[in-house]
């Protein structure tokens, strides 16, 4: 019986291959947003083989026998979606703090797992991992291994910072736990030590480099917004960073430390929360992008009036700061600084990316442009806009469908129904 099995396996094999057609996927989109043009499209046809998007034609193409049809008749389908800003170790909590102490590399990779599939699941096939431990960079291999589910993940390894800076890992430690973190942990000062943290990240495996150039808010360190590297600090990474092909995105929330960080050539400036029309006017010259994570700006001024939910010292910080990244986003879109979609998940639960969308909308951007923000320019931004970011012949089959069309409900965006990642149909 198994051998008879064995044999019609083989020629039913023989019969496909000598029909002359591979096996393909057409996806039926009642509404197409491909991420490049400014209008829907009505009726299409995507049609993917292997893991590649061979065809986008208009109308409903039958395809052949061996062909998986697709049904999204009823659906808006877009290019799997790109947030350059995430945290996939890790998720909000009052007892964060307390991991460090608590949790092995083990655990937050477990964890990872589930955060990654969470991300996955709400339609974003590519994110940006902008610092961790460096478990994000086997996580990253982990998925492209085929070993677990997630998004494609570009990332940073572990964040750079000056001594006691927003990512010194052990800032608000008692003194004979806190040591003396050095390159190899990714705290530097001066220009020496800045190249070798630089060189530290390439040697592990990060894809690019990630530099506090201010303060932050959920550091227990006094300072939101201070510059915390001076410019031959800056200029150093930057160059380092640009000879080992990798571009820099710089957290900040003061003007001084974005200014800064702009002038050494940056490829993004995070958060942004008090940049200025000065800045403004420089990020536009030099062609810097904006990442401005309104979501996570409203999680913390929200968690910050829960008692017990953060340290003391972090709460007036996130009371001050968290609210002001939404009319710094409308400022400077007004302006006309480039906007990358981003939205520090992981300050939030996982999961929620979608909810930028509505932030990013109402406040002046337009619903196309914002899909636009997480789709062709995000994909510019990482350098792959030819692999991903539009649904267009040769990219890669990353897509996914919402049920109600974005353009008259953004609201959809945060409720996905169809998930595709390299031609692979997750959801």
């Amino acid at each position: 019986m198994k051998f008879r099995h064995i044999i019609f396996t083989f020629f039913i094999s023989l019969l496909i291959s000598s029909s002359g057609f591979a096996q393909r996927t057409i996806i039926h989109a009642g509404t197409l947003i491909d991420g490049v043009s400014d209008e829907a499209r009505s009726e299409v046809s995507i049609i993917v083989e292997d893991n590649k998007i061979i065809a986008v034609e208009n109308g409903y193409v039958s395809g052949n026998r061996n062909d998986e049809v697709v049904d999204l008749k009823s659906k808006t389908v877009m290019p799997g979606l790109i947030d350059l800003h995430v945290h996939l170790e890790s998720e909000t909590s009052p007892q964060k703090y307390l991991e460090p102490f608590t949790f092995d590399d083990a655990d937050k990779a477990f964890r990872s797992v589930q955060y990654a599939k969470r991300t996955l699941m709400a339609g974003f096939t590519t994110v940006r991992e902008l610092g961790g431990s460096g478990v994000n960079i086997a996580l990253r291999d982990a998925i492209k291994g085929g070993f677990v589910d997630g998004p494609r993940i570009i990332t940073v390894g572990k964040s750079l910072a000056t001594t006691g800076g927003h990512a010194d890992p052990t800032n608000g430690w008692k003194k004979d736990l806190m040591g003396s973190p050095d390159p190899i942990d990714g705290v530097l000062n001066g220009v020496a030590e800045a190249r070798e943290a630089v060189r530290q990240r390439y040697k592990n495996g990060a894809d690019h480099i990630k530099i506090t150039a201010t303060g932050g808010v959920l550091s227990v360190a006094k300072s939101g917004d201070a510059p915390q590297f001076f410019m031959d600090e800056l200029t150093a990474i930057v160059e380092t960073a640009n000879e080992y092909g990798m571009h820099v995105a710089a957290h900040a929330h003061g003007a001084e430390g974005m200014k800064r960080a702009v002038e050494a050539g940056v490829r993004t400036i995070e958060h942004g929360t008090k940049m200025t029309p000065e800045v403004m006017d420089l990020m536009i010259e030099k062609g810097t992008y904006y990442v401005p994570t309104i979501s996570a700006g409203k999680w913390v001024a929200e968690k910050a009036k829960v008692d017990g939910y953060y340290p003391e010292l972090v709460v007036p910080k996130a009371l001050e700061i968290g609210p002001m990244i939404q009319n710094t986003f409308a400022d400077a879109y007004k302006r006309g600084v480039k906007i990358a979609f981003g939205t520090d998940a992981g300050v939030f639960p996982h999961g929620l990316n979608g909810k930028e969308f509505k932030y990013m909308t109402e406040v002046g951007m337009p619903a196309m442009e914002a899909i636009q923000s997480a789709t062709m320019t995000a994909a510019t931004v990482l350098g792959m806009e030819a692999e991903i970011g539009s649904i267009e012949t040769g990219k890669l089959a990353d897509i996914f469908a919402t049920d109600k069309n974005p353009l008259e409900d953004v609201t959809t965006m945060e409720r996905v129904s169809f998930v595709m990642k390299d031609g692979v149909i997750y959801k």
